[in-house]
């Protein structure tokens, strides 16, 4: 993905901070809700978000990923400070250069950002979605998640982290497209 790191860290921060707006709305009897994304309930999206967005910060610095994962649950204002912590790492230019460790091994540190934003705007949609609050970011930083997503969707359909496509016109907005790309209804309603 070619994309001015700049660009991308903007992007970042947008989504990073909608999914810490999303995060802090969301209200401890809505943890158990279904989300779009069909492997996790609220509480179970929170935690995957919150070790992928603790990785990711890990990545950016260029830190080694620990052996395993904590395994403790994360609340919705763990989630927000991860997204926060994330998007100030990725906020340095030198994070962008270069190997790093993230997800299932070492990827360049451009690609290891794409991912970053990926997750933050599918996921961050998700628990907007299932929670019945917003998630709104602009046209720019939904072209670069969209590209993001169609740059991975072949190999996550393969390893089940997306589900088949779901068809979207190709006049839809760049967000909508991206979630279908993922294998998301965009109408998804719980």
């Amino acid at each position: 993905m070619n994309i001015e790191h700049s660009t991308l860290r903007t992007a970042i921060r947008e989504c990073a901070d909608e999914v810490a707006a999303t995060a802090t709305g969301i209200r401890t009897e809505q943890l158990g809700y279904r989300t779009p994304c069909e492997k996790y309930t609220v509480a179970e999206l929170l935690d995957h978000l919150g070790e992928t967005l603790s990785s990711s910060a890990r990545a950016a610095r260029k830190e080694q990923q620990p052996a395993e994962a904590d395994g403790s649950a994360t609340s919705p204002t763990d989630v927000a400070e991860s997204a926060d912590r994330a998007a100030a790492a990725w906020g340095n230019p030198g994070a962008y250069e270069g190997i790093t460790d993230f997800g299932p091994g070492e990827m360049p540190a451009g690609f290891a950002s794409a991912i970053t934003l990926e997750e933050l705007a599918l996921h961050g949609w998700d628990l907007a979605r299932a929670t019945g609050q917003t998630f709104a970011i602009s046209e720019d930083t939904a072209q670069l998640a969209l590209g993001a997503v169609e740059q991975i969707a072949e190999q996550a359909r393969t390893n089940g982290a997306y589900g088949p496509l779901v068809p979207v016109s190709v006049d839809a907005p760049a967000f909508q497209r991206a979630l279908g790309a993922s294998g998301r209804n965009p109408e998804w309603a719980g």
